[in-house]
């Protein structure tokens, strides 16, 4: 099934991969400013946040659920490791705290959507706002700023004599861990059978909602741990830190051509989607684009990766159909006298 679901995908994966490509080719040639190394580093930074969700929310796609709280367990995350400081506890131990907590936020959402039925979509809106509230009611309105510089400097610094972030080689290594977990194991096999077809799976012996759940609790660890780097990178700690990067994230997978109704998509696709975005979302400040501009043109381009694929995967289909399609019958010769 994964093997069918990569076949599926590829054309619109190249299709998002050369796009990056030439915007990148396009900004370096044109843009002021875009290729000098700060530039470069900032985008990484800047970036990590949506790729860093992006990782279990793709898995969590292709298993046809989806995780609209994940903003919100960032900004919970920070607003109780903020909170906690003020408290006079040490970053060490702040930090396990704050990923323990995402495990709850995302064990939460899984059990309502697993063992009561809800739908995902639903369920995460609810505790979207409520996680939010949560994290205003721990930090109010404060801002906490004096982080240890070490954990600033490995947030928010770069490689000496390089534009990578310190942050980007950590991603690299979650990154190889889930492109393997999802493409080449049972696991990532069975979460295309159950995106493709719940009951096929279930009928297959995929414990479906233990894989949901584990997926689930998985998003609100790696959210919780987008919050913590969150707050060290911009050095502040706010409750209302991360506000609307669900949509980012979620525009970013489905860019990258993760199918919206599961059991299609790369995470190498959904990767290119995030860097795509963030690349134009860069390139958007360089050129002094107003940021609800930005939100504008991240909305589109949400519409557009729904639209897109199933353009692409119709206009397919409609090629197959005509290449199987038999060939009409020739006339017989009329008979002779």
């Amino acid at each position: 099934m994964a093997d069918t679901s990569l076949t599926r995908a590829v054309r619109w994966d190249t299709v998002v991969g050369a796009l990056l490509v030439v915007v990148l080719l396009l900004s370096f040639g044109f843009v002021d400013g875009f290729g000098n190394a700060l530039n470069l580093s900032f985008l990484i930074g800047n970036t990590l946040p949506i790729a860093l969700i992006a990782l279990p929310m793709t898995l969590l796609v292709v298993s046809g659920e989806i995780d609209l709280s994940v903003a919100s367990t960032a900004g919970l995350s920070g607003a109780v490791m903020g909170a906690l400081w003020n408290q006079g506890m040490t970053i060490e131990a702040i930090i396990p705290i704050c990923l323990l907590l995402g495990v709850v936020c995302g064990l939460v959402n899984g059990l309502l959507v697993t063992r009561l039925g809800l739908p995902s979509l639903a369920v995460t809106i609810g505790t979207m706002a409520a996680y939010r509230g949560i994290a205003q009611i721990v930090l109010g309105s404060d801002a906490v700023t004096d982080f240890p510089s070490q954990y600033l400097d490995f947030a928010a610094g770069r490689v000496d004599g390089t534009f990578l972030p310190y942050a980007f080689l950590p991603f690299l290594v979650l990154l190889a861990i889930a492109v393997v977990a999802l493409h080449a194991t049972p696991l990532g096999r069975s979460l295309f059978a159950i995106g493709a077809s719940e009951e096929a799976a279930r009928f297959a012996g995929i414990r479906v909602k233990r894989q949901k759940l584990l997926l689930f609790t998985l998003t609100g660890l790696m959210s919780s741990l987008t919050g913590v780097f969150w707050a060290l990178h911009y050095a502040s700690a706010r409750y209302d830190n991360a506000t609307g990067l669900e949509l980012s994230v979620v525009a970013a997978v489905l860019l990258g051509g993760i199918d919206f109704d599961g059991g299609k998509g790369t995470l190498g696709g959904a990767i290119a989607g995030v860097f795509l975005l963030g690349a134009l979302q860069n390139v958007m400040s360089l050129q002094d684009v107003s940021a609800q501009s930005q939100i504008v043109v991240t909305g589109v381009l949400l519409v557009l990766s729904v639209l897109g694929p199933r353009v692409a995967r119709q206009i397919s289909l409609a090629r197959a159909g005509r290449r199987a399609a038999p060939a009409p019958p020739s006339k017989a010769p009329a008979p002779t006298a």
